[in-house]
């Protein structure tokens, strides 16, 4: 197990390498001038030179990169002479419309994207995993048809629907709670979650409808096979049959695309934190990108690249613990 880890681990570095360099290459190779950005149409040539300079920018592109995968472990000195900045581990260089650490933006916008997709994943994996066992369990009933119906109807919403119509419905003509931001949960758990419960829902709905489906037949075919009846045979209650036997094999699947749905979702959940107004990483790429803020797309472009290759080893070690075969194969 340790060898195999350190083999995936060798290619999570890999990975995170090679999109590095792409979107280095993308970005730097860009048309504009990211000193005349960052400076402004009015700078004169001279104090271009300058940014230039102080950006690292007047060097060969293999260079920057060099310098740049290096200072992400190491630190960093940007720009020299009098212009020099040092930047601390782990740099990821500095906004070229605020002037911030990139990595100090991270953090800041992290924990409300964390907050976020935690308590939707939550949701759409109790929500739909629970539907789907119950419908698989209650196979070609009138309760079957009728979630399956549901589970279709939701995951024809997508969220730039949903979102809006739960802040219209629920705050604007119900008026039950005001219009959602974000609190840390730090300053009040109650208050945080009643700021977060709509973008849960409105996150969840479609996650949960797709959830529902893929459990409900992983279930019944689970629920047929030949090891199912030899349980039921030796007289093992109901419960144990479907819960351990039964639903354990059939998270198989399941844990594969929560792994990858939850990893992506760390990386920014765009369009719900733009419906919500939440300053989390997917509204902060999308400021970044319209401002043509390079550094900051790069950075916020490494952390959701992290964040779904980690799951991916991740999915990869619970595949043992959730299904033994796989365990005693490798």
């Amino acid at each position: 197990m340790i060898i195999y880890l350190a083999r995936r681990l060798a290619a999570v570095a890999g990975v995170l390498l090679v999109i590095c360099a792409v979107t280095f290459a993308i970005f730097y190779l860009l048309p504009t001038d990211p000193a005349v950005t960052a400076c402004g149409k009015s700078c004169s040539p001279e104090r271009i030179a300058e940014i230039r300079n102080q950006m690292g920018l007047d060097r060969p592109l293999p260079t920057q990169f060099y310098d740049y995968v290096t200072g992400i472990f190491a630190g960093r000195t940007l720009g020299t002479g009098q212009y020099a900045i040092a930047c601390g581990f782990p740099c990821l260089g500095y906004s070229w419309q605020s002037g911030q650490p990139v990595w100090d933006l991270l953090l800041e916008s992290l924990p409300v994207t964390f907050s976020l997709a935690v308590g939707a994943a939550t949701l759409w994996l109790i929500g739909g995993l629970g539907v789907g066992v119950v419908s698989a369990l209650r196979k070609d009933t009138l309760l079957d048809r009728t979630l399956v119906v549901s589970t279709v109807a939701a995951a024809a919403l997508p969220i730039y629907f949903v979102g809006p119509m739960l802040l219209y419905v629920v705050v604007q003509v119900l008026q039950l709670m005001p219009y959602p931001g974000y609190t840390p949960f730090g300053e009040g758990p109650l208050t945080w979650a009643q700021n977060l419960v709509l973008a849960w829902i409105a996150l969840a709905v479609l996650s949960a409808a797709m959830y529902a489906r893929q459990s409900r037949s992983s279930m019944i075919e689970t629920m047929g096979e030949p090891y199912i009846r030899t349980a039921r045979s030796k007289g093992l209650r109901e419960r144990t049959v479907v819960v351990k036997h039964g639903l354990r094999a059939a998270l198989t699947p399941i844990v594969t695309i929560f792994g990858m749905d939850l990893g992506g979702l760390m990386g920014g959940a765009i369009i719900t934190e733009s419906i919500f107004g939440l300053p989390g990483i997917g509204k902060l790429t999308v400021n970044s990108i319209t401002a043509q803020d390079h550094p900051v797309v790069l950075g916020t472009t490494l952390l959701a690249a992290f964040f779904i290759v980690i799951a991916n080893l991740v999915v990869d070690l619970l595949y043992g613990i959730v299904d033994p075969r796989v365990r005693h194969a490798a």
